[in-house]
C-alpha cells in the first residue's frame, strides 16, 4: 500500500472480501490494480484514507465490463451496497 494513504476498516474488510471471490489465478493481479486505483482514487479527492467507495469504484473501473454481473451477485452476497454510488443492478 501507498506512503501517506490507509484504509478505512471497512474499506479494507470489502477489499478483501472481494478479493477472496476472485479466482485464485487472477486474484494477485486484481489485488494490485483494484488496490492501486482505490488508492489513487482517494488520492485525487484529496484525501489520505481510501473509503468503500473508493474499493467500490476501483473494483468497478479495473474489472472488464463482462465480468460485472458477477461481481455485482458477489458484492450483495456480501452486503455490499454498490448502487448507492451510481452503479446499476
Amino acid at each position: 500500500m501507498s506512503e501517506g494513504i490507509v484504509w478505512d476498516k471497512t474499506a479494507r474488510a470489502d477489499f478483501e472480501a472481494i478479493l477472496a471471490k476472485i479466482p485464485v489465478f487472477l486474484r494477485g493481479i486484481a489485488q494490485k490494480k483494484v488496490s492501486q486505483k482505490a488508492e489513487m482514487n482517494a488520492r485525487s479527492d484529496n484525501r489520505p484514507e481510501v473509503s468503500q467507495k473508493d474499493v467500490v469504484d476501483a473494483f468497478f473501473m479495473e474489472t472488464p465490463f463482462g465480468f460485472h454481473g458477477p461481481m455485482k451477485m458477489d458484492m450483495e452476497a456480501l452486503g455490499i451496497d454498490y448502487k448507492k454510488y451510481g452503479y446499476s443492478k
